[in-house]
């Protein structure tokens, strides 16, 4: 793992340009991403190798949910996307070398229209707090999900397909005879 040297600001990277549409964010987060995980693999002389990075957003309409800033933030952004359609955008980019890559997962989620007293409840369980959109698919917010159109892996935060075709593109292959994945 590339993780961010101490003292390095990799929240920064997450700031919404005025005007920025949802789609356009997290390819240029993850672009941003990728370019700082490059410059770590440069500066600590480590081999070549792909690298894989990803970000996720929370939109409705053209507003990001980013990450809840505290929990009225969380119970804010809760609130807003209760009882409504919106779309996680998740991009992921991979580079080897000069060759990099990325795809993008767009997928739509339908909350049931929450009340105040399961809206507290869940933002109490500290599950909301440095997830975009203030909730994790994967956690107690299921039970309010009426729908889900799309990738489950990519509400996750990875989405799984467009990973795996991006890895073919460099390489990186895996069968049911081998489930771990090799560069060819």
């Amino acid at each position: 793992l590339l993780l961010p040297d101490p003292g390095e600001d990799t929240e920064s990277l997450e700031a919404v340009l005025p005007g920025e549409a949802p789609a356009r964010y997290v390819k240029r987060v993850t672009s941003l991403k990728l370019d700082a995980a490059m410059e770590r693999l440069r500066r600590r002389a480590l081999p070549a190798a792909p690298v894989l990075c990803s970000d996720t957003t929370v939109a409705r309409g053209r507003t990001i949910y980013g990450k809840p800033a505290d929990e009225r933030d969380a119970m804010r952004m809760l609130r807003e996307l209760s009882g409504a359609t919106h779309r996680v955008l998740t991009a992921v980019a991979i580079q080897h070398g000069r060759k990099r890559r990325e795809a993008l997962s767009d997928s739509r989620v339908i909350f049931e229209a929450m009340t105040p007293a399961q809206l507290r409840d869940y933002v109490a369980t500290g599950e909301p707090m440095g997830k975009a959109g203030a909730y994790a698919v994967q956690g107690w917010v299921a039970a309010h999900i009426v729908r889900i159109a799309g990738s489950y892996t990519g509400i996750m935060g990875l989405p799984l397909y467009e990973t795996a075709l991006l890895l073919r593109e460099f390489g990186v292959r895996n069968s049911r005879a081998n489930p771990t994945a090799t560069l060819g």
